[in-house]
């Protein structure tokens, strides 16, 4: 029970300071650049999440979820790399910092049911992701970014949708 008590509270201190860090960034102009990069990061942590939940999961929907990740993200990665080459900008080839500990988090799952801190974590990802996604489809400068934002916006909102789901 306790250490139901301290995941819900790192949570809940999780969605607070991404709604702080979306709330600053909203307030700054918007960056193809830095969207590009949070992208590719965000997708490779995508992908490798998917293969470890495909792996690890107990629940045959969450396997199912999880394989659609890998395969979504892997096609919006290749998308996000021939829109950003066509933009001229460098999409990175590592995630970054925060995405390697989520991965590491769950590679190394020391907690008592991974199925539900998963999927805790894909709502959680995939509303930031939602969030990053729509303001790009907005504000993006170039026009490949915008269209790739553009595309993959439903794509994202139907994974958050599904964690949702499988969530309850």
């Amino acid at each position: 029970m306790f250490r139901r008590m301290t995941l819900v509270a790192a949570l809940a201190f999780f969605a607070g300071v991404l709604s702080a860090r979306a709330e600053d960034k909203k307030d700054q102009p918007f960056d193809d650049t830095a969207f590009v990069k949070m992208a590719a990061s965000d997708g490779m942590h995508e992908v490798m999440l998917g293969k470890i939940a495909a792996a690890m999961a107990k629940n045959d929907d969450v396997k199912k979820f999880a394989e659609r990740l890998v395969k979504d993200h892997s096609k919006a990665n290749e998308e996000l790399k021939a829109a950003a080459k066509s933009a001229n900008i460098a999409v990175p080839e590592k995630m970054d910092e925060k995405h390697m500990k989520h991965v590491d988090h769950f590679q190394n799952y020391k907690g008592t049911n991974f199925d539900a801190d998963f999927l805790k974590h894909e709502v959680a990802d995939h509303t930031e992701a939602v969030a990053l996604f729509t303001r790009a489809s907005k504000e993006a400068k170039n026009p490949q970014i915008k269209d790739f934002a553009t595309k993959t916006l439903p794509t994202l909102q139907a994974h958050l949708e599904m964690a949702k789901k499988l969530s309850k």
